[in-house]
């Protein structure tokens, strides 16, 4: 598994983590840093991604309640939910993955990670937001 793969998924993990507990993320994330036992590039791409969700939470979830066709944020499991936050958070704020390469790790975390039919929603919404955005301006 590639390096950027496994900061997605150390990311997807944290984010599921917040879920349950939201105090004090900043001490969560060192915590969980440090237990992760990864290599210092990989717990760097985590945080960063797990910073960008947090800093454009509110504009991510506005794209996600978009582009979900009709599904509220609380149906959506917790895992999909957050797979399809850190996919939109990359395709809109971070420019150093292309965004075909974004939602093939998406779906692939899903397929690893979630249901049967989650990699296909899941490929869905962030096909959407890719064509239907112009994320070359929002970065």
């Amino acid at each position: 598994m590639g390096k950027r793969r496994a900061a997605r998924e150390l990311a997807l993990k944290f984010l599921y983590q917040s879920e349950f507990n939201q105090d004090d993320l900043e001490a969560q994330m060192g915590q969980f840093c440090e237990r992760a036992n990864a290599q210092a590039e990989i717990i760097e791409f985590t945080k960063t991604l797990v910073e960008k969700v947090f800093a454009q939470a509110e504009e991510i979830d506005i794209m996600l309640k978009k582009f979900s066709d009709h599904w509220a944020l609380e149906r959506m499991s917790m895992v999909d939910r957050n797979i399809l936050r850190l996919g939109i958070c990359e395709l809109m704020f971070e420019a150093s993955t292309p965004p075909k390469v974004v939602i093939n790790e998406a779906v692939e975390i899903a397929k690893k990670f979630s249901t049967e039919d989650s990699p296909d929603f899941i490929n869905g919404i962030l096909d959407k937001v890719f064509k239907e955005t112009d994320t070359s301006t929002v970065k």
